[in-house]
């Protein structure tokens, strides 16, 4: 498990301005729930001043995705669209007292959404400048100009970096060459920690290397460790979580205890399945148990 500062905790198990804005008039969407997270941010923004009279936010992630989406909201409520947009994702990372380094990504994802919901409150279109073949990591839809811009703005030099930041590589490992080829792109080779992979002579050109298919006895015990692995946290506020059964990639599990209907239920399923499709090194679907007898 990786270490949480008590301030992730805070924020994680007690969000601030968590749900809906009634009165949001820029809202930002980034992400993708089939990717494991996604962020909707919400301003209540002066017209006359600029100024961020409050701020929502609703997301489908992990613990770390919702405490740096309620830390972003705190930081910027009061300050004008201006100042808002100065504040990096290692400023959200800091006001959380330190985020794990697998987890950077989160408070990336919430510098991204604030930067739509402000383009969205002045009328522009925001994109992630994502053009056609540019696309890095098919596994989480990272594109290379996220990357590259998220290299500048945090001064990463290896791909186990550019993962923590991004997740791009995080999946199936086919990337890793593409990255390495992007961080020479940006830093220059001297800072590339990890020469480029020789290919195998038997290799196919033109595909990349995949790692071994685990056996079903393999994933599923891949799954029950990950599930062991979250159950702690889950335990400090009064909840569990039971693997029930396991079809393709629909994953049931059966949240109890203080988890069971909790507000934040579909954040924590969202949540487990983040750490299953990285332990995993594939996207999977986690559902409760409720479902199943519908399926």
């Amino acid at each position: 498990m990786w270490d949480y500062s008590e301030k992730v905790r805070e924020h994680f198990f007690n969000p601030k301005n968590s749900g809906p804005l009634d009165e949001a008039n820029g809202i930002g969407d980034v992400g993708s729930i089939k990717c494991g997270d996604a962020l909707r941010l919400m301003l209540k923004v002066n017209p006359e001043s600029e100024v961020i009279e409050d701020a929502h936010f609703q997301t489908f992630g992990c613990g770390s995705a919702i405490a740096s989406s309620s830390a972003l909201t705190e930081i910027i409520k009061g300050k004008t669209l201006d100042e808002a947009l100065k504040v990096s994702n290692q400023d959200i990372a800091d006001y959380l007292d330190g985020l794990p380094p697998e987890k950077m990504h989160c408070s990336v994802m919430g510098r991204e959404a604030l930067q739509a919901a402000v383009a969205n409150y002045r009328g522009e279109v925001w994109t992630d400048d994502h053009e056609e073949g540019d696309l890095v990591c098919k596994c989480f839809a990272i594109d290379a100009v996220m990357i590259e811009d998220t290299i500048r703005a945090n001064g990463l030099k290896t791909r186990e970096e550019v993962t923590n930041y991004t997740k791009a590589g995080g999946g199936c490992s086919a990337c890793h060459e593409k990255i390495e080829d992007v961080l020479i792109a940006v830093n220059g080779r001297l800072y590339s920690s990890e020469p480029k992979p020789k290919k195998s002579p038997l290799a196919v050109p033109g595909e990349s290397p995949v790692k071994p298919k685990l056996t079903n006895y393999q994933r599923i015990r891949k799954i029950e460790d990950t599930l062991e692995a979250l159950r702690p946290m889950l335990q400090r506020d009064h909840g569990d979580v039971t693997l029930v059964e396991v079809d393709g990639k629909k994953i049931y599990v059966a949240l109890t205890g203080a988890c069971q209907g909790c507000s934040m239920e579909s954040a924590t399923l969202g949540g487990i399945q983040a750490k299953l499709v990285e332990a995993l090194g594939e996207l999977v679907q986690v559902l409760p148990v409720a479902a199943l007898a519908h399926a």
